[in-house]
């Protein structure tokens, strides 16, 4: 369809992949069996499976969308993860239950339990009757905790719970904690977690087993903002395709077309040069942007002009005809029926005339807009004869065809046209259009040469600027002020002549004509035309008429590409250098020289011989290579950096959770219905991969400013022994006879340094 052009190797179509809904899968293999229930609770996809499963049954995006409410209809459906079909339809709408990467919005988390119980086919009444092993963020807050296993205790009624984190999940997972051997001894490993999440980034040392939370640090960039940081860019890069560059269509990009780059400035550098020509294929060939620009096709429906054939043409025709004869005939038919109508009123009025009744008479005349009877009179012999001419038509009509003329005017055909007349009118054409584009070439040229400093076009155009400026001058030193004209004089005739326009059209960049919309038209209608009766002519006419030898005619499917070029390393960059961002942190490198830089010098090379990295965005190439190139700058000359990252990062998390829960010592960690009716929903029973335990502190009430209970939960406190409490308790409680309970401003300052880590509300009351 389109002429022949040189495409380029990194040409790349998007995929698109539409979710498909997940199915309920079948329930009798665990039913009345106590099988964990393996759920990743990730911010931006949840995975979900029983734990004998090789992969996770349910994968789907966190996301909640509600159909808006229809006037007179029930609530809209709640749609979940693959659920929706359409997810940009309804970006709006979407609802997640994380703010950031903790879990907030329990309403949309209870939507998202209901989701996966149901999809495993879990269909017992009253519960669910399985252990679940469920992730959670990295310092998850306990209040967080606490309404999570609300949730899950007191909705669904489950018999356990274990709470651990996803990256360390992952981390023991690939340091030889394999099914069944979760029992070994973790006191030998030592290694530095770098888990790279979809809300946050985070560094966790791990040393000799031990989580060092502590000494953690957190980063606020995560694959979110990478992917949030690439939908501005190419929005901002192509503003016509700004709703085809949709977020599910930039996160294709980030992890399918980007890349780190192992040293930023010096990529940079390679793709800003411009060493990019138009008149040579192996100049541009060999340049950098063309060789590692990824060109993205956009999805679009070509605008195609079909020929039709001379038996179409004519069919077309004789279907045109026959509407107008349809139309026509039904305007006749309405047209004799009002006359008839008007005529069998005018005949009415004529009988009262005959009758006698006057008054009557009068009134009808009145009503159809008459004045006497000789206007009655001739009205109707006027729509006698009008009605009698429209049935004698309607009759000739349906007796009789309209003739149709079938030979197109103006066209011409080769089977229908001398060989001779027919190489001529396609000489013609070709002649109209080589005039049009050389015509084109010449407006283009002249633009290219006034954009230029030193040809002999620009220099004209300046110095015709010039003299006018000069002439100008002259004229106000001479008095005559601003109103003059060239040639003179006091008042401004300028333009008023054909040598003015000829100057303004020498000094006009455009040349003071442009490509209008006729010559564009006329030059489409002569390709369509030699395209259709001379297709191998046009391929080798003249292609040299455009600039650079390109076709003739421009591919459309070009005009709907995404060049992704410096965007490919820009997008990973932010989680080295925040500040593009906005994001006032440093960078990872920056994160971990801190972590690292909290212990001796010999667990900081342990570390750095056991670097993990995790999360989705840790399959993005060059990542690791960059780690450790930033680690080398950091760490002392020849030390031995060893870094790595699993197989899959998507679903490692959960592989590791898996491992766990078909341990035999899950039992050890499972919290059970006692637990978090005795303890509260924040507790948590401590194992490797799992966040630390620290109790909440019980709130003292005190009405009127006065302390009225002593109790204090410090066990926690390390500062703090058990004489300590004892006399606190005496101290505030009053043990003296006759005193009454201290108030808070008569606490010595010994006292507020022992309970520093205490919370202690006092009304204002």
């Amino acid at each position: 369809m389109f002429a022949a052009q040189k495409t380029s190797p990194n040409t790349f179509e998007l995929k698109d992949v539409k979710p498909v809904p997940d199915a309920i899968q079948s329930y009798a293999l665990f039913r009345d069996t106590a099988m964990p229930i393996v759920i990743d609770n990730g911010s931006y996809q949840c995975r979900a499976g029983w734990a004998t499963q090789l992969q996770p049954s349910l994968v789907f995006k966190n996301l909640i969308a509600k159909q808006r409410k229809e006037r007179g209809k029930k609530d809209g459906e709640t749609q979940v993860g693959n659920d929706i079909a359409n997810i940009e339809a309804l970006r709006f709408q979407l609802k997640t239950q994380f703010d950031r990467n903790v879990v907030t919005h329990f309403e949309a988390q209870e939507t998202v339990f209901d989701h996966i119980f149901s999809r495993l086919g879990i269909d017992t009444d009253g519960g669910v009757y399985h252990p679940i092993v469920l992730t959670e963020a990295f310092q998850n807050p306990n209040y967080s905790r606490n309404l999570m296993s609300e949730l899950l205790f007191e909705c669904y009624g489950v018999p356990g719970l274990v709470y651990g984190v996803d990256s360390l999940f992952s981390f023991w997972h690939n340091n030889g904690c394999g099914i069944q051997n979760w029992a070994i001894d973790f006191s030998k490993k030592t290694g530095l977690v770098i888990s790279v999440g979809y809300r946050a980034t985070h560094v966790i040392p791990v040393v000799q087993g031990v989580v060092k939370y502590h000494q953690a640090r957190r980063l606020a960039v995560g694959g979110a903002h990478m992917s949030h940081f690439l939908h501005r860019l190419l929005q901002l890069k192509y503003p016509a395709h700004f709703n085809a560059i949709t977020l599910s269509r930039v996160e294709e990009l980030l992890h399918e077309h980007t890349y780190v780059a192992n040293n930023y400035d010096e990529e940079l550098s390679k793709w800003m040069e411009d060493d990019v020509c138009e008149d040579g294929e192996g100049s541009e060939s060999s340049s950098y942007y063309y060789s590692n620009v990824h060109r993205i096709q956009l999805p679009f429906v070509p605008v195609s002009n079909p020929v039709l054939s001379v038996e179409q043409q004519k069919e077309r025709r004789r279907e045109l005809a026959k509407r107008l004869v349809e139309m026509n005939a039904r305007k006749r038919e309405e047209r004799l029926a009002e006359d008839e109508e008007r005529l069998h009123q005018l005949l009415a009025a004529q009988d009262l005339l005959e009758e006698g009744d006057e008054i009557e008479f009068e009134a009808m005349l009145k009503e159809c807009g008459l004045s006497n009877e000789s206007e009655l009179s001739k009205n109707i012999l006027q729509l006698q004869a009008r009605i009698e001419k429209t049935k004698q038509k309607i009759a000739s009509l349906t007796t009789a065809e309209e003739s149709v003329t079938d030979d197109p005017k103006g066209k011409f055909y080769k089977d229908s046209m001398d060989p001779k007349d027919y190489e001529e009118w396609i000489s013609s054409l070709c002649k109209q259009r080589r005039e049009i584009l050389d015509r084109q070439n010449q407006r283009r040229q002249r633009r290219q040469d006034m954009a230029r400093r030193r040809t002999v076009a620009a220099q004209e155009r300046m110095r015709l600027i010039s003299e006018l400026a000069r002439k100008e001058k002259t004229k106000k030193r001479a008095g005559g002020g601003v109103n003059c004209n060239i040639s003179g004089g006091d008042t401004d005739t300028f333009g008023m002549r054909d040598e003015d326009w000829d100057v303004y059209k020498a000094i006009n960049r455009e040349g003071g004509d442009s490509d209008s919309e006729e010559e564009h038209e006329r030059l489409a209608e002569i390709e369509e035309t030699l395209r259709r009766h001379d297709p191998e002519g046009l391929r080798s006419n003249d292609y040299s008429a455009r600039p650079g030898g390109a076709p003739s005619l421009v591919d459309p499917a070009e005009r709907h590409q995404l060049h992704v070029g410096v965007e490919r390393i820009r997008t990973p960059e932010i989680v080295f250098q925040p500040h593009m961002l906005g994001v006032e942190q440093g960078g990872l490198s920056e994160v971990m020289e801190c972590v690292l830089k909290q212990f001796s010098p010999d667990v900081q090379q342990e570390l750095a011989n056991n670097i993990f990295i995790s999360g989705a965005v840790a399959g993005l190439p060059g990542l690791l290579d960059r780690v450790k190139m930033e680690l080398q700058q950091i760490r002392p000359f020849g030390s031995n950096i060893r870094i790595s990252k699993p197989f899959d990062p998507s679903l490692d998390a959960w592989y590791g959770a898996r491992n766990f829960a078909l341990d035999p010592s899950l039992a050890n960690y499972l919290i059970t219905r006692a637990d978090y009716e005795e303890y509260g929903g924040d507790y948590i029973k401590e194992h490797p991969a799992s966040n630390p335990y620290i109790p909440s502190p019980i709130l003292i009430e005190s009405p009127c400013s006065t302390i009225a209970s002593p109790s204090f939960r410090l066990s926690h406190c390390a500062s703090i022994n058990e004489s300590t409490i004892l006399s606190i308790d005496s101290f505030v409680g009053g043990e003296k006879e006759g005193s009454s309970p201290f108030k808070v401003s008569e606490f010595p300052s010994m006292m507020f340094d022992l309970l520093q880590e205490a919370v202690i509300l006092v009304d204002d009351e």
